[in-house]
């Protein structure tokens, strides 16, 4: 059954692929393929699926690292209506069997590695269908079965937030909650017909292909991202003369870095995107030293909302001396979303209109929501999640991001921290957040933070030369919030995903 209704997410790809045949659609290690190869191979392999028996509505778990495969297996699953349970290379045994319990699967896809692992886990075994990553049809095929027609609503991608405790939250993705998506980043990325992107993000890769752009996958292990090699990446985007850049603050940080140590100037590209964790003004001006009078934005947002606000780097840098005092600025709000700043509370809030949910003044502080379009509504069993997040009036779905900031009187939001995260000392509220851009910025200090451990504050902080402890001791004792410690540690742990934000539960276990 051909598309009709244009609710299948995969016929963006397929009408790229028409308009762009030739034009290449992603290029990663020594490999790559153009628009119409991808198109023939996602065709093929959906009828593969096919003769294995995987139907339209079956959850099927992927397991495959960023690559070609990735795109081609994930492409053939939306085109044929099924849905695609996306797991980070990165998760462990643990993490993958509590993702299959919130989900349960009809068939997985993994790399060898994964598949020698579903032998030692009872979630994996039991899934009725495994297929590896390279199995494809051979002889003739159908083709004209596929894209299917399927509702908007239809789940079309299952992913889940980087949470490490209790439930995973497995974000449920429709067709059209995902084109919702790719337009609100299209309407950020702007992306032009000659654009080559180096791109990290999963999701940015699957709507370049929706838009006849090329793009190329850094090569980095993604489950070891503290290995990368900026030199390799900076080969790679003058091999394919790479127009943007969209990856994490981590890779940007890197690969600036390296350009200002080595003199280098990468004369092709045009922009450079970053999000997915908070840029200090100070890393912002490392930015500038890699990439001189370059165009960069740095985007707000999070799994269940993206975008929520941006700021030209340029302007970060402008507003660094009232970072203490104001907080971090993460610019204009989006025009396609709606932004409020509430009261902090850890209850769930149940409201029957807008009046009730008793905003807060310009310049007060309080928790960011945000709706759109392009906010997710729904977690997959989790309705303690959905309860806690979310706040649904009416037809519309406010999105609780669990931060706090304030708008300014122009609109401009300012971020102070993760709510959870604020400490209340001898009467006064403290952000770690606020001071990790100061810790971030003495020579020595790699990253660093505050804590409240058994009533105490501890300052943690990670140094990449040792010799400068004395140095930085004595720049703490001029802070207005005095440490009972001051831990220094080899690694402060960062978030899996983007290697950018530090995971403050796995540090508070260190240090406990």
């Amino acid at each position: 059954m051909k598309l009709n209704t244009n609710h299948n997410i995969s016929e963006l790809f397929f009408a790229a692929a028409r308009k762009y045949p030739h034009r290449l659609a992603i290029i990663h290690k020594n490999h790559d393929i153009t628009f119409c190869q991808l198109a023939e191979a996602v065709e093929c392999t959906a009828n593969y699926f096919h003769s294995k028996g995987i139907k339209k509505g079956d959850r099927v778990l992927v397991f495959v690292p960023m690559s070609i495969d990735l795109y081609r297996i994930v492409l053939a699953l939306f085109s044929m209506g099924a849905t695609a349970v996306f797991l980070d290379e990165w998760v462990n045994k643990k993490r993958m069997e509590e993702c299959c319990k919130v989900v349960n699967c009809d068939a997985f896809i993994g790399i060898f590695k994964a598949r020698v692992l579903a032998w030692f886990s009872y979630e994996l075994r039991k899934i009725p269908i495994k297929l590896g990553v390279k199995g494809r049809l051979s002889g003739d095929w159908d083709k004209n079965r596929y894209p299917l027609e399927v509702e908007r609503n239809y789940t079309a991608l299952i992913t889940f937030t980087t949470g490490s405790t209790g439930i995973p939250k497995a974000a449920k993705r429709t067709h059209h909650f995902l084109s919702k998506q790719f337009e609100a980043l299209n309407d950020k990325l702007s992306p032009e017909e000659d654009d080559v992107d180096l791109t990290a993000l999963p999701i940015v890769l699957f709507m370049n292909l929706g838009n006849g752009v090329t793009s190329v996958i850094p090569e980095f292990k993604a489950s070891r991202p503290d290995k990368m090699d900026p030199s390799k990446i900076t080969r790679q985007i003058q091999k394919h003369q790479v127009t943007r850049i969209i990856a994490s603050p981590f890779i940007v940080k890197r690969i600036s870095l390296y350009l200002s140590k080595n003199n280098l100037k990468l004369q092709n590209i045009r922009k450079i995107f970053t999000g997915g964790a908070p840029v200090f003004p100070h890393e912002a001006e490392l930015y500038k030293r890699g990439f001189p009078d370059m165009d960069i934005e740095i985007v707000y947002g999070s799994t269940e909302a993206e975008p929520i606000s941006s700021i030209k780097v340029n302007d970060l840098v402008a507003d660094k001396d009232f970072l203490f005092k104001t907080g971090l600025n993460v610019g204009s709000v989006y025009q396609k979303a709606e932004v409020k700043i509430i009261n902090i509370t850890d209850e769930a809030i149940t409201v029957k209109d807008e009046i009730e949910l008793q905003e807060l003044p310009h310049g007060s502080i309080g928790e960011i929501i945000v709706r759109g379009d392009h906010v997710l509504t729904e977690y997959i069993k989790n309705p303690q999640a959905i309860k806690k997040n979310k706040i649904f009036i009416n037809e519309k779905c406010w999105h609780r991001t669990g931060d706090s900031g304030y708008l300014n009187e122009s609109g401009v939001l300012y971020l102070t921290g993760r709510c959870n995260m604020i400490i209340e000392k001898d009467g006064r509220l403290i952000s770690p957040f606020l001071y990790e851009n100061y810790f971030q910025s003495l020579p020595g200090v790699n990253i660093g933070t505050i804590l409240m451990i058994e009533g105490k504050i501890v300052f943690a902080l990670e140094l990449w030369d040792h010799e400068r402890k004395k140095v930085v001791l004595l720049a703490l004792e001029s802070l207005p919030v005095k440490a009972a410690k001051v831990a220094f540690l080899k690694k402060i742990p960062r978030d899996l995903r983007h290697h950018s934000k530090i995971d403050y539960s796995r540090l508070l276990q260190m240090l406990d």
